[in-house]
């Protein structure tokens, strides 16, 4: 049995529970009779999180006694969680991940036998692997001026690594041949970019596996046109979110839509739906999905019999005609709990058809925890974007700078608005808005930028002008580490 795990002392694996609101102490509950069923050994800590720890005035939605239990066992089975409005501030589901670093999140999309979609009959059997706790997620927001809004796409070296590489040890783990890389390269070249030099970088190291770049719309557009193609799509955090609740519905919803949070150290199963809370307590919520997750959850805890076994009972019931609510409507539906029941007694049955793959358990690498994970041979400054708020037009706005910083060591080279170059004057039509980057180059092309020459730079620019951001123009061995405006030189 597996140190990894935290055992009670009458030798079972305990994990935390987290009930959740709306449906989801329904859809828990499920799960958990059926994992009971099975007889592995299995203890709960149930813990609380989202909705109701918000409303008793954690703006978190994580009260102490559930980030403990969860430092403990390291293994937690959660509901959906709800973020009301007019209290906290951050989702919780969002939360959980990014305080136990489940990088990645796991989200597997199979046809189910007699749910009938437009795909009935493809064999759509594929994995989103999308980056979990960076990008846009990282939920780095400001107003800049009363009418301008900014999100900071963060995306780091070592969080594209730690998904590339559990994109394709998932793909060995699960006998699988073929690993696609959705970015949105083409237009990000640095962010989506990363992802896409990363992936190219690891790829070689799994020759068994095929490899093949994809730019995200496209991924769409084939996920529409022929779905079976794809196996495993790695991808980055508001990507991965779109284009799994996509694959969802490829086969027949979110009631079918399992989910794992993996990292390093913890692991967070839930389905990918919602709190549904006008269906809570009705006893009609479809608990696939989060029985799916169990399965998962399953799997981790080095069960895959038990994890076999509820897989293939799921199908085999399916295949029997047994519906919850979304999927038959009302007429011949089954509630929540009968459902749960019969699955328990389809357990050690199989479809004919229909069989759980075969799985093996997932190497999740080990990671540096040095926060420096590039380290350039060469680093310069080579000048710096100031954001100002103005009224004025470009050329007014220009034409100032200009005077300003006339004996600066810097010169003004552009001024973009919403990333388009509209100083000096290009000949486009543009619809401006108050916040303007202002670019400015050293007039030394051979030395560095300093801090003070920034600070020197602000101070005049501040005479006439309220700035509210700067960007350094930094150059790591030679190759700029920024892009230019569009129409820029």
């Amino acid at each position: 049995m597996s140190n990894k795990f935290f055992m009670t002392p009458e030798g079972k694996k305990l994990i935390t529970v987290i009930p959740g609101d709306g449906i989801g102490p329904e859809v828990v509950r499920s799960a958990q009779k059926i994992i009971e069923a099975t007889g592995v050994p299995i203890a709960w800590e149930e813990r609380d999180a989202g909705e109701t720890v918000f409303k008793r005035g954690l703006p978190s939605g994580v009260p102490p006694e559930t980030i403990e239990s969860i430092g403990k066992t390291r293994v937690v089975l959660k509901g959906p969680l709800g973020t009301p409005i007019g209290y906290g501030e951050k989702s919780a589901n969002v939360t959980l991940r990014k305080l136990f670093e489940t990088y990645g999140n796991i989200r597997p999309v199979r046809e189910m036998p007699g749910v009938v979609t437009p795909y009935t009959g493809r064999n759509i059997d594929l994995v989103v692997v999308r980056e979990n706790v960076e990008d846009l997620y990282a939920g780095i927001e400001h107003m800049q001026t009363p009418g301008v809004a900014q999100a900071l796409k963060l995306i780091s070296r070592k969080g594209c690594e730690k998904i590339v590489r559990l994109g394709f040890e998932l793909a060995v783990a699960e006998g699988r041949t073929k690993v696609h890389c959705a970015t949105k390269s083409n237009i990000l070249k640095f962010t989506e970019g990363m992802l896409k030099r990363t992936f190219e970088d690891i790829a070689p190291e799994y020759p068994q596996i095929e490899s093949q770049h994809i730019i995200i719309d496209n991924t769409c557009h084939q996920m529409v046109r022929k779905p079976e193609q794809f196996e495993v799509i790695i991808t980055s955090n508001m990507n991965g979110d779109i284009l799994s609740d996509l694959t969802s519905g490829l086969i027949g919803g979110l009631g079918f839509a399992p989910s794992a949070n993996i990292g390093s150290e913890v692991a967070i199963f839930e389905a990918v739906h919602g709190s549904a809370p006008k269906y809570a307590g009705k006893n009609t919520i479809n608990p696939t999905a989060l029985i799916l997750s169990a399965v998962q959850m399953l799997r981790h805890l080095d069960e895959f019999k038990a994890a076999e076994d509820i897989e293939n009972a799921i199908f085999y019931t399916l295949e029997q005609g047994i519906r919850t609510r979304d999927v038959s409507g009302d007429e011949g539906a089954v509630s929540t709990s009968e459902y749960t029941d019969i699955v328990i007694g389809n357990l050690g049955k199989r479809s004919e058809k229909w069989q759980a793959r075969k799985y093996a358990p997932i190497k999740i690498h080990e990671f540096s925890k040095d926060p420096i994970t590039v380290r350039p041979q060469s680093r310069s400054v080579a000048g710096v974007d100031v954001f100002v708020e103005s009224g004025q037009t470009p050329y007014e706005i220009g034409e100032a700078l200009k005077e300003l910083t006339a004996a600066s060591p810097v010169y003004l080279k552009m001024i973009s608005n919403r990333g388009t170059k509209v100083y000096t004057q290009t000949g486009a039509i543009t619809d401006n808005i108050d916040q303007w980057r202002c670019r400015f180059m050293l007039r030394d092309s051979n030395s560095s930028l300093t801090n003070d020459q920034v600070v020197a730079l602000l101070q005049l620019v501040s005479q006439k002008y309220n700035f509210m951001q700067i960007e350094k123009l930094q150059m790591f061995d030679g190759k700029e580490g920024f892009t230019k405006a569009q129409g820029e030189d």
